[in-house]
């Protein structure tokens, strides 16, 4: 759960909310380190992305240096902090070295750091002098042979439609020129061809500019080679030494990508074919490594999976607001076969939350084959909360957590690894509300729905057969007339009618949509709307259907 970027000889993982998993893209850019800084709020604690990642940087033997942030925060406790850190590090394996590490207390947002833990409320330090001391002193310089021959390692692509896919790596040793001729080999044992590079650059702040030569310890960019990929090693042609191939963490979430066959298609969007969404798939590919896309035996319906829901929802937005329209099925988890027993994504799952809410949490997440890890109190009225859940029973939860909280809870979550398959997990409690016409929404046909259920369409939106109106207040569908206008006759009454009342309706976000809609269900996205319908949008269709399954 980080986002990885480049600056000079530097790489800055951030950390990011949400659940992208972008496991693989931080294994590779730790592999092109000498040493990481782990951040930890002076308040929180570790959190389950830190894990994630400090697994990562310890298994490739890096020695962290811990920073304390935000320790001027009226509920910091960075003795507790220290302390919960040394016993992750423990847990993960770490060893004596790695245990030992360094502590820097810090307040970004003051731009101080110290060395030694002050008094509450007062500044502990003048600058960021101590911090920047303690990486010099503790990360060691990169140790390599300019005059060896060359090695440098594919750890990330990106793509231009100028020069194709860009190679991205830090040089181990030897020394890089453009106009060069390499060998490309795909580790000690896998297959190698020659390819010659054409371009070298590096970074300079957040630009890119060409380099002459590039040596030992830089972080380089390179094109020319058509076919290069994640992990394979450019060197030397006479006296090649080729490393160990990176690997590429597997997608864990799928869902189907489709064409809009709504009857709104086409009014929105510019790329609306079959044939321009899978180019623009394909074109992801160039530089998602973690992506997979594959033809399914339905005509226009393509197989897209990820790393997690946030994975596949950034591509979906990407692709509307470049004016594509398509339409996208539930996220679907991706099974494994492990001795003849299916397998399943397992998440560790943090939430954060007050006390007086944790037994509806707590029921929840029982229901969805969650297994509490950990609880513990901080004191002041809120409770931590640790789960291991399986990947499908967090699908719909964030709208569901948000409700029970009232929006004062906080919740991340992680990959974990697979185990065995916990069984049913009980779908969405409430039907839906499908439009029985064509046509554009009508005050008066909301006012008689209002008491049935929470409203996803306005007075004066575009409706069709089909389509999701809102949610019914019980478990089942029902279809519903949203276009209804009211009879006209010639008897009248003394006074004025009263005036039609209506619940404002539920905004749809493309996080919320997807996580809403069942198996029979479809997102309809477009660069100016988010519409839900079915995917049989005839009754009678929807009916064959049930009766067939």
């Amino acid at each position: 759960n980080c986002a990885v970027s480049w600056q000079g000889t530097h790489i800055n993982i951030v950390d990011t909310p949400g659940h992208a998993d972008f496991g693989g893209e931080v294994e590779r850019a730790l592999s092109m380190v000498d040493g990481v800084v782990l951040l930890i709020d002076a308040q929180e604690g570790p959190m389950p992305q830190t894990r994630f990642v400090t697994r990562k940087a310890l298994a490739l033997g890096l020695k962290p240096i811990v920073v304390v942030n935000k320790v001027d925060k009226p509920g910091a406790r960075p003795d507790y902090v220290i302390n919960a850190a040394f016993d992750l590090f423990d847990k993960l394996g770490a060893n004596d070295e790695q245990l030992d590490f360094p502590v820097v207390y810090a307040s970004g947002l003051n731009g101080w750091s110290a060395l030694e833990p002050g008094a509450p409320g007062e500044q502990w330090g003048e600058d960021m002098t101590p911090l920047f001391e303690t990486i010099v002193k503790h990360v060691p310089a990169h140790q390599g042979d300019p005059k060896a021959p060359l090695q440098l390692q594919i750890s990330s692509l990106d793509y231009s439609t100028f020069v194709g896919r860009i190679g991205v790596g830090r040089i181990n040793a030897g020394t890089l020129k453009p106009a060069t001729d390499v060998l490309v080999m795909e580790g000690p044992d896998g297959k190698s061809y020659k390819g010659r590079i054409n371009q070298v650059l590096k970074f300079e702040g957040l630009e890119r500019v060409q380099a002459s030569v590039a040596g030992p310890g830089d972080i380089v960019l390179v094109n020319g080679i058509e076919d290069i990929g994640i992990g394979v090693t450019l060197t030397d042609l006479a006296k090649p030494q080729p490393l160990p191939m990176l690997r590429v963490d597997e997608p864990t979430l799928t869902m189907n990508f489709s064409v809009n066959t709504s009857p709104l298609a086409g009014r929105e969007g510019k790329f609306v074919t079959s044939r321009q969404v899978w180019d623009r798939l394909q074109k992801e590919l160039q530089s998602n490594v973690a992506l997979r896309v594959q033809e399914t035996a339905e005509e226009g319906v393509f197989e897209v999976s990820g790393r997690g829901e946030l994975h596949l929802t950034i591509l979906l937005e990407n692709m509307r607001r470049e004016g594509y329209e398509l339409a996208v099925g539930k996220p679907r988890v991706v099974f494994r076969e492990v001795d003849g027993e299916r397998h399943e994504p397992i998440e560790l799952l943090t939430v954060d939350i007050e006390e007086g809410h944790q037994g509806g949490v707590m029921q929840a997440l029982g229901e969805r084959k969650g297994e509490l890890a950990n609880m513990e109190s901080d004191g002041r009225g809120r409770v931590r909360l640790d789960y291991r859940i399986p990947a499908r029973g967090l699908i719909g939860f964030q709208t569901e957590f948000l409700n029970l909280t009232r929006g004062t809870g906080l919740i991340s979550n992680i990959f974990d690894g697979y185990e065995a398959w916990r069984g049913e997990i009980a779908s969405r409690k409430n039907g839906v509300l499908v439009s029985q016409d064509d046509g554009e929404i009508i005050t008066y046909a909301l006012g008689k729905l209002d008491d049935r259920g929470r409203m996803f369409v306005r007075p004066g939106d575009a409706v069709y057969e089909g389509m999701i109106v809102g949610i019914h207040n019980r478990d089942n569908d029902i279809v519903v007339n949203p276009v209804r206008t009211k009879q006209l006759t010639n008897f009248r009454v003394s006074g004025k009618e009263d005036a039609i009342k209506i619940t404002p309706p539920i905004i749809l976000t493309l996080e919320y949509a997807v996580e809403f809609i069942e198996d029979d269900e479809l997102v309809e996205i477009t660069p100016k709307s988010i519409r839900l319908r079915k995917r049989f949008l005839k009754e009678h269709e929807r009916k064959r259907a049930s009766r067939g399954a």
